[in-house]
């Protein structure tokens, strides 16, 4: 993959990248390279994860691939804004499980001058839109959408496959609950068992 970036820091501007894909497509492994990358550029930088996702650990985002990297637990969107005052770089994981209100934080960061890495599903396990994913990937001024490979086919994957017919939209699991599928080898699980 190749990024183009103007700067790796904002000059008198900020900005806002989405990193957005299914499940096991190495979404926090990205974000986590270019935390480390701005870390090594000696840019203060700050990382947020939402309280609800502890599967790993509550002191680090953590990829399905065992990289890590330092964060700060958050139960709130107004907390990012009240901790990233000096920060320069903002990543946020798992940007999916915030309310639509993320969508202003992450205006105003950019605004500020910072600039601000998301990563997060940009469909839910039907294979809809999760918000407020979508919205942040209009405001963006860089997208990278991410593939994982299906379990099935060994297709590029771009969906998330739940192997439990349980209806509620927001399960935090990881291989336990689900799995990379394509858009052929995917299915609602619902509708698969006849429920």
């Amino acid at each position: 993959m190749t990024e183009i970036f103007p700067h790796s820091i904002p000059n008198e501007t900020g900005w806002i990248e989405v990193i957005a894909g299914c499940m096991f497509s190495g979404k926090t492994e990205e974000l986590i390279r270019r935390l480390r990358r701005a870390k090594i550029a000696k840019q203060n930088v700050l990382v947020f994860k939402p309280k609800i996702d502890t599967r790993y650990s509550e002191t680090e985002i953590v990829s399905h691939s065992d990289q890590s990297l330092p964060s700060i637990l958050v139960t709130s969107h107004e907390e990012i804004l009240e901790l990233s005052k000096d920060a320069k770089v903002i990543g946020i994981d798992e940007v999916q499980f915030f309310s639509n209100e993320i969508i202003d934080v992450c205006n105003i960061l950019a605004n500020q001058g910072k600039r601000v890495i998301v990563a997060g599903l940009d469909q839910d396990y039907k294979g809809i839109p999760f918000e407020p994913v979508p919205q942040l990937l209009a405001i963006a001024e860089y997208i990278t959408k991410t593939l994982a490979i299906c379990v099935e086919c060994g297709n590029p994957a771009d969906r998330t496959q739940r192997k439990t017919a349980s209806k509620e939209r927001v399960i935090v699991g990881a291989a336990d609950l689900y799995e990379a599928r394509c858009r052929k080898c995917h299915y609602i699980p619902s509708e698969e068992y006849g429920e």
